[in-house]
């Protein structure tokens, strides 16, 4: 019984610490300014934050490590890719059929 009250007063705590981080960006506005090596850091947030959801997918196999497999093979040319041109489609095109070509065509 008082397992359940406890988790309820973390999430109350954590829920609340978590309003008031997200508020006080907004309530402080200009006054509160980060550090210029904080905000320059910040700018690779997103590019980290996909890649900690991507990276764990290219190297597993059924939840096991796989170095070599058809996922990685098709990610690393979209990188290739993705370093030569600017154009958007074109990534997506040569990695779905490097994917498609390594595990349809030669059953890998």
């Amino acid at each position: 019984m008082t397992y359940d009250i406890w988790l309820w007063v973390t999430f109350a705590v954590m829920s609340l610490i978590t309003i008031a981080l997200r508020g006080s960006f907004i309530l402080l506005g200009e006054r509160a300014r980060l550090p210029d090596g904080v905000q320059r850091a910040l700018r690779y947030a997103p590019a980290s934050a996909l890649a900690a959801l991507v990276v764990p997918d290219l190297l597993t196999v059924g939840g096991q490590f796989a170095p070599f497999n058809p996922k990685l093979a098709a990610g690393l040319v979209v990188i290739l890719v993705v370093s030569r041109s600017r154009n958007p489609w074109l990534p997506f095109i040569l990695g779905m059929a490097t994917l498609l070509l390594l595990r349809k065509g030669l059953d890998w």
